[in-house]
């Protein structure tokens, strides 16, 4: 019983799979296929009833004096009842397929996830929003009209609901507090005072992500010692402890928090929900494209979550630098994974912090390392086109050697294309000219402009930056610059903004270094000889050679082909070719419309003449109750009524074309 039980439903299975199979070769798209094994069970269990319906309905009882007959008869009409059994199963299909297309009814153990998700993140955007109404933002979030007075608290308002919000709101505002070229310079300058403080990990959970990226025991393969107590806890996802080496090196280690992961993608992502509710809501969120900035600030976000991005930066920097006044630290791959990083330990001191440090440097000593410094920043930006884009004095080491450790390359290479780098030199050359008309059409390359921009207004503002660049000092000239970019609403790249960013914060750092330092004089002394490395002669020459050598390949074709242009116009044999399906995409488009096209003309004559046939009644008796004709009628409408279905599912899920 038991076995014949197992037969049973091991026949319907495979019954149910190869009835699933078929419908979806029929239908010609895929269905999901757990209602098409359903489908398939469903004919399964309806076919020998159906059949049996059938052949009482068409009188056959079979007898010895016609026994082939009956045998061919019945089988035939067995399978007619089968076939139209399927076809009903398939127009459930489709049906099904109609009110809840495949995809619309997630799986049930990813719905009970994704119900627990929303939970939490539900929880978390309450949460965020109490902060901000605690804060009195409600109404700056919700696009209302604020008094002059709450208009002034809104920056200090803004900082305190981001430091509540938790650290990955407080690295949003840290970005926001870069962006000159987006905000006003009181949101700015309250942003600028946030500080991420994050919590200490314990020393047992840092230890087993170090020994689950490695593969092993610390203090049996890879390190004399590590220090369990931390010399840093910042950024969302780092803990930095001190380290030795077998070897004796002194490294330092980074190591991602356990919960690094889980937390950002909750976080990032109630951050570009808010910003497309603020996008959508709010003049001043449209203006600043709130949308695209926490895009940004996401993807940023889960880079900082593969230490392997930040070792590929700290090469590219290390190549863009070469043997200068800046030093990366080097790092040991062979301790590094997705979530650590092992690499050299500088010695010296922040350049924030190193006011004592500094004092002891003769003045002339601390100018010329101010000048070195601000001369190899320029040259990566303008020359090599790759650059640490955060610049602040806290990632800035000074060695016992004078020389500038650069630290923390999470999200913080900017890399420049040849174009937009020549167009940052025609600017500066611009400003050195006090050239208005041609740093205005340098911005425009920079930036992207908007439909309603008045040409003849930014020029003249932009005019009076460029002659504040040559007569005035201090950070304030370079403010004014994206002021104006501000104004106009100029639409910033993210790698241009980068450089931007980089340019703001170096100036912080060499004021520190030399209080006296102008960084925008300093510019345009060197933007002549930064210009010349950008377009050193002999590569003029050989890119003029290289295009003049493509000019005269061109140029050998065109006399041959004027001539015969003006041959065919005197005969009249001038023609033009016009293949308006050459895209292979294109063709496969029209040719799935006209087969759908006659698929259902097809279908709805084969219906027509089976309808005809079953009603006329006419030919001889096959069956007691039914006809040749009818019969004939039956068979043609199944395929009828097949191809029908066929047409109406591809109707429905016919894909889009690609632009």
């Amino acid at each position: 019983m038991v076995i014949e039980t197992v037969v049973v439903v091991a026949a319907a299975a495979l019954f149910a799979v190869c009835a699933g199979m078929v419908a979806r070769r029929v239908l010609g798209t895929p269905v999901g296929w757990p209602r098409t094994f359903v489908v398939g069970l469903v004919v399964y269990a309806g076919s020998s009833p159906f059949a049996t319906f059938v052949a009482a309905a068409a009188g056959l009882r079979g007898g010895p004096d016609h026994l082939s007959v009956s045998v061919l008869v019945a089988a035939a009409f067995i399978l007619l009842a089968f076939g139209w059994l399927f076809a009903f199963g398939v127009a459930a299909l489709v049906a099904v397929e109609a009110i809840w297309p495949t995809g619309s009814v997630p799986n049930p153990l990813r719905l009970v996830r994704d119900l627990v998700g929303r939970r939490r993140r539900t929880r978390r955007y309450l949460a965020i929003l109490s902060i901000a109404s605690r804060h009195g933002l409600s109404r700056v979030l919700r696009g209302r009209r604020v008094s002059q007075p709450e208009l002034e608290r809104t920056p200090v308002a803004l900082v305190a609901a981001l430091n509540e919000a938790g650290v990955t709101f407080v690295k949003l505002g840290q970005l926001l507090s870069t962006r000159r070229d987006l905000l006003p310079d009181r949101y700015v300058e309250a942003l600028s005072h946030l500080q991420t403080r994050a919590r200490p990990v314990r020393w047992d959970e840092i230890r087993a992500v170090i020994e689950a990226e490695l593969g092993g025991p610390i203090d049996t393969f890879f390190f004399a010692e590590v220090d369990p107590k931390p010399l840093a806890a910042a950024s969302v996802a780092q803990v930095v402890h001190a380290a030795r080496l077998a070897d004796g090196t002194d490294v330092v280690v980074k190591v991602q928090r356990p919960t690094a992961q889980a937390q950002v993608r909750a976080d990032v992502d109630i951050i570009v929900r808010l910003a497309s509710w603020i996008e959508t809501r709010t003049d001043w969120g449209r203006d600043l494209g709130a949308v695209a900035l926490a895009e940004g600030f996401a993807q940023s976000l889960r880079d900082e979550l593969d230490y392997r991005t930040e070792h590929r930066h700290m090469e590219m920097i290390r190549k863009a630098s070469g043997e200068s006044l800046l030093a990366v630290p080097l790092v040991f791959p062979t301790l590094c994974g997705q979530r650590i990083l092992t690499m050299q330990r500088f010695d010296g001191v922040p350049v924030g912090d190193a006011a004592s440090a500094l004092a002891k440097i003769p003045d002339s000593d601390r100018r010329a390392l101010a000048a070195n410094l601000c001369d190899e920043v320029l040259r990566q930006i303008l020359v090599h086109g790759v650059f640490h884009a955060d610049l602040h004095p806290g990632n800035l080491m000074l060695r016992e050697d004078r020389t500038i450790g650069l630290l923390d390359f999470f999200g913080s290479v900017g890399v420049l294309d040849r174009e937009t780098r020549e167009a940052l030199a025609a600017f500066l050359q611009a400003v050195d000219n006090d050239d208005n008309a041609a740093a205005t059409d340098a911005l425009l390359l920079l930036a992207e402009a908007p439909e309603s921009l008045d040409m003849r207004t930014l020029r003249r503002d932009l005019g009076a930056v460029v002659t504040s660049m040559r007569y005035q000092t201090g950070a304030g000239v370079f403010t004014q610059f994206l002021d104006v970019v501000r104004v106009y609403r100029l639409g910033v790249p993210p790698y241009v903004a980068a450089a931007f960013r980089t340019i703001t914060a170096l100036e912080g750092a060499l004021t520190l270094i030399d209080p006296r330092f102008d960084l925008v004089a300093y510019a345009r002394s060197i933007a002549p000889r930064l210009g010349e490395e950008l377009f050193p002669p002999e590569q003029l020459a050989a890119a003029a050679k290289s295009r003049m050598a493509a000019f005269l390949a061109v140029s050998r074709r065109i006399p041959g082909r004027l001539e015969a242009i003006t041959a065919n116009l005197e005969s009249g044999r001038l023609a033009v070719r016009f293949r308006p399906f050459a895209d292979p995409d294109d063709r496969v488009f029209l040719a799935s419309l006209v087969t759908d096209g006659v698929s259902a003309l097809v279908a709805v004559a084969a219906v027509v003449s089976a309808i005809v046939l079953v009603v006329t009644d006419a030919g001889p008796l096959i069956a007691p109750n039914v006809r040749l004709d009818a019969f004939a009628g039956y068979v043609i409408g199944f395929f009828g009524f097949v191809l029908i279905l066929r047409s109406v599912v591809r109707g429905f899920v016919r894909p889009r074309r690609r632009s």
